[in-house]
């Protein structure tokens, strides 16, 4: 079990073999850890204390249909991480249902309002006319970053919680990784919620929240690894990913668009600025177009996903590690609300939001709007 809850965590060997020196001899059976110790190792792997106590290794599932594959084949083993994300995901999207079946919130209807197989125009039209996603609005914007700030409160507006996070709750030393996940869909017809990976780049989450949002109007919960190069072996995922190029970048817009002989690389800059998507959408939406196929755009793809990796940088981080974009200002918003009314304890407030200070409460409700 020790065995087992060491290579559960991901952790670094040089890193426990520093805090648990003799762990090496308790997993050979040479020595026993102490109770403390054991109490020690659980809490630093994110191992449950009583599970070190199983006769064997529990099988672990992620609670929501997992669609991740490497090389087409399923993933199954979840970190940690991940699964105390959905967890905490759950409880946060169980306790906004209760808040806004009390409230007398009307169903929302756009959940489950289209199918697998639906025309893939047809269906991102409806998703983005319900955003009111406006591409001519959405190019008038500085940057990407700007540009998923509009569209997350988009979603926001029409009742989708959307949490941006690119760690454990609110565990800065548990940082989520972007290979093992891009983000997830809790579909439900009052409390609708979509998880961003936030230590994936901007660009990369972009295309996530409009995949994730495609799984909201299918009305099915999803675990996802949307990306944009990817044509998945299910057919859901195949479908989400079409849909989710289609609403970013409609194809009848990108044909006015393109120039025809213009260099690749300044191209791809031009119409990236257009859209206000990354240039691996571009790439995919003239894979689509069938301007560039086959061993062509595969290397152009690869080229660019390393020229993005080698010119990542962390800008705009503060907007991703507030509370509110962690929690959802819609959350965020119901939480802080319910706690001055009376409704919930602040102690309840504190454990949803993920800070222990009433200090850091206030500010949150003026940042808000709740507080005055």
């Amino acid at each position: 079990m020790l065995t087992w809850a060491r290579e559960r965590s991901r952790l670094d060997l040089a890193y426990l073999d520093k805090h648990f020196p003799q762990l090496e001899k308790w997993e050979l059976g040479e020595l026993r850890p102490t109770l403390k110790q054991l109490e020690r190792f659980a809490k630093a792997t994110h191992t449950p204390f009583g599970y070190l106590f199983l006769t064997e290794p529990p099988v672990e599932t992620v609670p929501i249909p997992d669609f991740r594959t490497v090389a087409d084949t399923h993933v199954r083993q979840p970190s940690p991480d991940l699964l105390d994300t959905v967890y905490l995901c759950q409880q946060r999207q169980d306790w906004y249902r209760d808040f806004a079946r009390s409230a007398g919130d009307d169903r929302l209807r756009f959940v489950s309002s289209i199918r697998v197989g639906d025309d893939i125009v047809r269906s991102a039209g409806i998703i983005c006319g319900a955003l009111g996603f406006d591409l001519d609005a959405r190019a008038q914007l500085a940057t990407w970053a700007e540009a998923l700030r509009r569209f997350i409160e988009q979603a926001d507006g029409l009742g989708v919680l959307v949490m941006v996070s690119g760690v454990v709750g609110s565990n800065t030393r548990r940082k989520l990784n972007p290979q093992e996940f891009r983000g997830f869909a809790l579909a439900d017809d009052l409390a609708p919620l979509v998880f961003i990976n936030g230590a994936d780049s901007k660009a990369a989450q972009m295309f996530t929240l409009a995949h994730e949002l495609a799984h909201i109007w299918l009305g099915e919960s999803a675990l996802s690894d949307a990306e944009a190069s990817a044509v998945p072996a299910q057919a859901v995922e195949r479908w989400c990913n079409q849909v989710a190029a289609e609403l970013l970048v409609p194809m009848e817009a990108f044909h006015a668009a393109r120039e025809r002989g213009s260099e690749l690389r300044a191209e791809l800059d031009r119409l990236a600025r257009r859209f206000k998507v990354s240039t691996l959408v571009i790439l995919r939406r003239m894979h689509d177009a069938g301007s560039l196929v086959g061993a062509r755009y595969w290397e152009a793809y690869e080229q660019e996903l390393a020229r993005l990796r080698e010119d990542a940088t962390g800008a705009g981080g503060d907007f991703y590690r507030s509370v509110g974009a962690r929690a959802s200002k819609r959350f965020a918003r119901a939480v802080v609300t319910s706690a001055l009314e009376g409704r919930s304890s602040f102690t309840e407030a504190f454990r949803l939001l993920g800070f222990k200070q009433m200090s850091t409460f206030d500010q949150l409700g003026r940042t808000l709007g709740v507080l005055f």
